[in-house]
């Protein structure tokens, strides 16, 4: 709730960046058909729109001024079924190009998501989630709107511009060139805002982000708002961040709206120059009243696409901040995970590789592991420590000692700084995550439930995890509720599973955890959440959990891992003591001053 400085985003880059727009290209190449159908259809386009005028003025020169009916009909046909021709390609034009363009955002959303996911937990440390939601969405959607009216468009443009100019010098070179004295100041303006909008597009798409981080945030923490009753501070910063994004786009609007008077303006003193000169040339007899009428519709025509121009420029200088920010996400660095560790619609492993424990070796190993989450304050400092199969061993000490560091290092949702991780005498980094994941269950102070039934909530998915389900929940005892919800396994759990009570839900993360079936399991403080009364009904749920698995577990109530085998005291990123709970209370040292602290 701190936006002071707002996330501060990087806004650099050029205005049309090739080597974005190169490897933009990737995600266009399976859709080149219609791509090059659309190229084809544009210069018939282009023909159609240039065949117009000079068909009026057939009309106007050969029989309407000199009084010949005959043969008007079929011009007037002609001229119809020109516009007719123009319709159909416009349709096939505009419908490939939005359906490649739904294709190409699809496309790239899916690689996004698979990415995000993929991503190590550190990034989302210091990455505002709206931000992230941000890329994968207004961000993508702005290259719908460019292939709707922009990169391919402006090739057609170009076309008929280039016919334009090409007709309007066959036709009359002198004309043309009055016509075309205003094309120098045109292009300058057209320069000279091409700057100005650059870094306003830029601007609206960080402060975008600023505003969704913030009401992800918000919306994400509502009942510590209003149970503090902050809901005029949080109004306050709301509108700051509203206030920064409508200021933002002000600029946007202003370039935008005097590109389009000042081509308008010159659009008409074009037609006032060649109604001056051509009127002239007529008097004259050296020129007659069709071309003049053609040379109107043209430079109509011709102004048409540069009017056009602010706001497909306004796409584009959208879509190309845009793709900075999409392709600066995807070179992230994230964990790699070879694609042969899995199967289609499996989460897990394509192969449980058999593991051969040895009696000489602990499962678990640190080794003198040392790591910081900032460079000025070790999290862990030297931590030497292991865990034999079997084994249950407790992690205690005061907040922010380092304990759940040691189950983030051990998951690999943070690489260790120094030292080694030892699964089986096995370095962990050389384990591919899934299957080093695999072996590992966790289950957190605060069980993270999803959308969707509470059967998925169980299995998230995982057809292995599916058939062990029923037998999971009933386990650790979440089978009594289960049934007696009205759809039982079925029944749809609603955001953050606000429709249950705390104990059901670490009830159901146990039956996760039970049902993907790890043979080392990690609770981090999975009671500290819950009333006395709803700990003593998941107290069956983990022991039934722990029963002939490798267990460590971080705790603050050291009434729950009194029976530990062995318990470790973690004190200022040190292992301080270690022994069992009768060995330790002897000693007299850090646990028997907790333990005095909590039962005195």
């Amino acid at each position: 709730m701190h936006h002071g400085g707002i996330y501060a985003e990087e806004i650099a880059g050029k205005a049309y960046d090739t080597r974005i727009l190169t490897r933009f290209a990737r995600y266009v190449a399976p859709y080149r058909a219609s791509i090059v159908t659309v190229l084809l259809i544009l210069p018939l386009v282009a023909a159609c729109r240039l065949a117009q005028p000079w068909i009026i003025k057939l009309a106007i020169d050969g029989h309407i001024t000199t009084g010949k009916m005959a043969g008007l009909e079929t011009i007037a046909l002609a001229f119809s079924g020109i516009l007719l021709i123009e319709s159909l390609l416009s349709f096939i034009e505009v419908f490939l190009l939005q359906s490649v363009g739904q294709r190409v955002m699809a496309d790239m959303r899916k690689e996004l998501f698979q990415h995000v996911m993929n991503l190590p937990v550190s990034w989302f440390d210091h990455v505002p989630t709206g931000s992230a939601v941000t890329r994968l969405t207004s961000d993508v959607e702005v290259l719908g709107e460019m292939f709707a009216s922009g990169i391919i468009t402006i090739i057609g443009d170009i076309l008929l511009l280039a016919g334009i100019v090409s007709v309007m010098l066959w036709m009359n070179p002198k004309l043309s060139l009055v016509t075309f004295s205003v094309l120098p100041l045109l292009g300058y303006v057209a320069y000279t805002f091409r700057q100005r909008m650059r870094q306003s597009f830029r601007e609206v798409r960080a402060r975008l982000a600023r505003l969704n981080s913030f009401l992800a945030e918000s919306i994400g923490g509502i009942s510590i708002i209003q149970v503090f009753n902050r809901q005029k501070d949080e109004e306050r910063r709301f509108n700051e961040l509203n206030a920064s994004y409508r200021d933002a786009n002000m600029p946007v609007i202003f370039w935008d709206a005097s590109l389009y008077a000042i081509v308008e303006a010159l659009s008409s003193i074009a037609v006032a120059l060649i109604i001056w000169y051509g009127g002239g040339e007529i008097v004259k007899g050296a020129l007659t009243f069709g071309v003049l009428v053609a040379f109107i519709q043209y430079i109509e025509k011709f102004f048409t696409p540069i009017r056009d121009l602010s706001a497909k420029y306004s796409v584009m200088q959208g879509a190309m901040a845009a793709l900075e920010r999409i392709f600066a996400l995807l070179d992230t660095p994230a964990d790699k995970i070879p694609t042969d560790c899995y199967v289609s619609g499996q989460s897990g492993p394509a192969e449980s590789v058999p593991v051969v424990y040895s009696e000489h070796l602990p499962l678990i190993e640190f080794r003198n592991v040392s790591f910081a989450y900032r460079d000025s304050e070790n999290a862990l400092e030297e931590l030497n420590l292991s865990i034999r199969q079997g084994e249950r061993v407790a992690l205690v000490g005061e907040s922010g000692g380092g304990k759940t560091t040691i189950t983030r290092l051990l998951t690999r949702l943070y690489e260790i700084d120094n030292g080694t991780i030892l699964l089986n005498g096995e370095d962990i980094r050389s384990l591919p995550l899934p299957v080093l994941r695999r072996r590992i269950g966790i289950v957190l102070q605060d069980p993270c439930l999803f959308s969707g039934s509470i059967e998925f909530n169980i299995c998230l998915g995982d057809e292995q995890a599916r058939a062990r389900v029923h037998m999971a929940a009933a386990i650790v005892g979440a089978d009594g509720f289960i049934e007696r919800l009205p759809k039982g396994y079925q029944e749809e759990v609603l955001e953050r599973g606000n429709n249950l009570s705390t104990g059901e839900k670490q009830l159901i993360s146990f039956a996760r955890a039970v049902a993907f079936d790890p043979e080392i399991l990690v609770l981090d403080e999975a009671t500290a959440s819950v009333d006395s009364a709803a700990e003593q009904m998941i107290q069956q749920g983990i022991s039934a959990l722990m029963r002939g698995r490798t267990s460590l577990v971080v705790a603050h109530r050291l009434s729950t891992i009194q029976d530990a085998d062995r318990i470790v005291v973690i004190h200022r990123a040190r292992k301080e003591e270690e022994g069992t709970h009768g060995e330790l209370m002897e000693l007299q040292g850090f646990y028997y001053r907790l333990h005095q602290l909590q039962f005195a």
